[in-house]
């Protein structure tokens, strides 16, 4: 139990998921070719918007890892505008841990938001599709009179016609309102193996 706080307290330092997805690029070579793929739908960025998560917050940690990934996915893809930039990101910064914004200001999330953005966009990459743990392979646990979960997303990023997978692992807390929220995100290790995901949601 000890090892996972650890981990914990040291994903709670990352900036941003963009920062450790360029990383990931840069880092990891798995190509695939010749996916078929869909194009974004406008109506998507809305739908997300037009969730209230004030009134109607996703009720598991799965549920709110979709919800993140589905904006990651709106984030880094072309034809967003900078309004609905903006609009996501606080909706994506309402998942976060209180903890987690202390490390990690509105300002400061957003500034670094944006470049990742542009980063993307100069070198023509997109994220195109992710998956999330299946409900059954969410790993719950309590330390220190808190409620934890630990699940997994692996996220494809496409630039031109190659692909890799970028898989991640993410603490959620429980807070005082029964609301799971972000606490940090790392990269899997090798040796974690098979996350269990579950089919990959295309994006792109």
């Amino acid at each position: 139990m000890k090892s996972k706080m650890k981990m914990v307290a040291f994903v709670a330092t990352i900036l941003c998921i963009g920062i450790l997805i360029v990383g990931i690029f840069i880092m990891q070579s798995k190509k695939v070719k010749n996916i078929d793929e869909r194009p974004v739908d406008v109506s998507q960025v809305t739908e997300i918007l037009l969730k209230d998560i004030d009134k109607s917050y996703p009720p598991t940690p799965k549920e709110v890892l979709k919800y993140y990934s589905e904006i990651t996915c709106c984030f880094y893809n072309s034809g967003i505008t900078q309004e609905d930039l903006e609009a996501l990101a606080k909706k994506s910064y309402i998942l976060y841990d209180d903890e987690l914004k202390d490390n990690m200001p509105y300002d400061v999330y957003f500034e670094n938001l944006q470049h990742d953005v542009l980063d993307f966009k100069s070198q023509g990459i997109v994220i195109s599709g992710y998956s999330t743990s299946a409900a059954t392979d969410v790993e719950k646990f309590t330390q220190d009179g808190c409620e934890w979960a630990r699940l997994y997303a692996t996220y494809r990023l496409r630039q031109g016609t190659e692909y890799i997978y970028s898989n991640e692992v993410f603490i959620m807390r429980k807070d005082s309102n029964g609301h799971w929220k972000i606490y940090g995100f790392d990269l899997v290790k090798e040796e974690e193996g098979d996350t269990s995901s579950e089919e990959m949601v295309e994006k792109e």
